[in-house]
């Protein structure tokens, strides 16, 4: 019996050890790492249009927080910055020669599409996440959501008019697409240019900030941006709204004062 009282003296010693140690284990852990946040800003929040406007560019500048500093020192985050246009309903119709005049045959209209749509990202949108989520937040020309109204007909007419609207679009330079407009300037901060057509229609404008890691969507920032008329623009546009009868009468008015001036004026003697 002599030979298990130091055996039974050391496992009574280390009896209040192991029930400390399994207390630890069963402790929750917890992670102390924070998830990446995005801030945004612009240079302006208000674009005036006068009659000698011919576009503009919008700076853009964001500040990330909380990043994995070897991800970010390998391109492992992509963001794109996006300026999109009050959005209303438009409609493309396509011509066809018919007994030898052009006429429009049929036509498309689609829903809640905008007016403009300006992109700048860090890289090719499709190189930054899987086109299933780009569609999902309708990023890029490719993904904004084209839906038809009312359309009755073949379906597979629905494709060519979705590809006809964004030629159209990029064509009168509505619709710019910018894939090395991002660029950091330091480890935190980086700075994105997003260009304003000639022809930027009026209304409130929204920037949208998205923030990928590895191709994972993370977050999301959006801020207003006014685009107004001013000057005597302003004043023909509200007087058109406002006043159309009035509007229409003088327009009327003066066409008839100038045709009858310049027939006195250029009038053979």
């Amino acid at each position: 019996m002599r030979r298990f009282g130091p055996i039974l003296a050391a496992a009574l010693l280390l009896a209040p050890l192991s029930a400390n140690a399994q207390v630890l284990l069963d402790q929750p852990t917890t992670s102390t790492t924070a998830r990446e946040t995005m801030e945004i800003g612009t240079s302006t929040g208000e674009i005036a249009i006068t009659s000698d406007f011919t576009g503009a560019d919008l700076t853009i500048f964001g500040a990330l927080s909380n990043t994995d500093q070897l991800l970010l020192a390998i391109g492992q985050y992509d963001i794109v910055v996006v300026l999109e246009g009050p959005r209303e309903n438009a409609t493309v119709r396509k011509k066809e020669r018919v007994f030898g005049i052009w006429v429009n045959t049929r036509s498309m209209t689609f829903e809640h599409v905008p007016q403009a749509y300006s992109l700048s990202s860090t890289r090719a949108v499709d190189y930054i996440t899987a086109p299933l989520e780009l569609n999902d937040r309708g990023i890029g020309m490719d993904h904004i959501q084209l839906t038809p109204v009312g359309f009755v007909g073949n379906g597979a007419d629905v494709p060519e008019f979705r590809q006809a609207f964004r030629r159209l679009q990029q064509s009168g330079g509505l619709y710019e697409s910018d894939p090395a407009g991002v660029r950091f300037v330091s480890s935190s901060l980086f700075k994105a240019t997003l260009r304003l057509p000639a022809d930027v229609p009026n209304g409130v404008h929204t920037v949208r900030a998205f923030l990928f890691k590895s191709g994972k969507f993370l977050t999301e920032k959006s801020l207003p941006l006014r685009v107004i008329k001013t000057g005597i623009e302003q004043t023909i546009t509200d007087a058109a709204h406002e006043r159309p009868i009035a509007y229409g009468a003088f327009s009327v008015l003066l066409a008839v004062i100038t045709g009858w001036t310049a027939s006195f004026v250029f009038r053979k003697s």
